[in-house]
């Protein structure tokens, strides 16, 4: 079972990659492995809107979404983390999802969308946002929204969501009573190959 992931915090060693981690670790404790793309390390230009995807069904940026769109192509399983900046899913993420405009092109255009394969397509979502939920929960909704479209544009039929807020402080996800267990047990689940 392929497992990829994608880092969409810049902040290293923050809440985004410590609830990321122990998804992956609960990946591993059930015999999974997976690849991790810190965003922000990458070259990753944004969408220009170029129409070339609806035209030819591939983006035209030679970039390394080059690398990462096989990688998609192939997963059985996708991980999104993001920290919420203002009501949404960090630019890092936002760049990588946007540029999946191809994918949109593949599955809606050309009729040609990615393959399901052996194990079906889930997915997880990890958020962490510092603001306090209020009522309309705007910034996990926005987010959520988000993400729930790159899923269904790369075929992952199925995903759970895990979202924290009140996170501002580096670390602070690690006082959380059950944020590092929840992801521990979404990565398990998610590596299953059943259920």
């Amino acid at each position: 079972m392929k497992i990829l992931a994608f880092n969409g915090s810049p902040r290293r060693g923050g809440n985004t990659d410590l609830l990321l981690a122990e998804a992956i670790r609960g990946v591993k404790e059930q015999g999974g492995d997976a690849t991790v793309y810190n965003l922000s390390t990458l070259n990753l230009k944004p969408c220009m809107n170029c129409g070339h995807c609806d035209a030819a069904g591939q983006c035209i940026i030679k970039d390394d979404m080059q690398a990462i769109r096989d990688e998609i192509r192939s997963a059985d399983r996708i991980i999104v983390a993001s920290p919420i900046f203002f009501f949404g899913v960090s630019a890092q993420t936002k760049i990588m999802i946007d540029r999946c405009q191809a994918f949109w092109a593949e599955k809606y255009v050309h009729k040609n969308p990615v393959k399901p394969g052996a194990y079906g397509r889930k997915g997880l979502l990890l958020l962490v946002g510092g603001m306090k939920r209020n009522a309309k929960n705007a910034g996990f909704e926005c987010s959520e929204a988000t993400v729930r479209a790159f899923f269904r544009t790369v075929n992952v039929q199925e995903h759970a969501t895990l979202a924290y807020d009140q996170i501002d402080e580096k670390g602070a996800i690690a006082k959380h009573a059950t944020a590092l267990s929840d992801a521990y047990e979404a990565g398990r689940k998610l590596a299953a190959k059943s259920g």
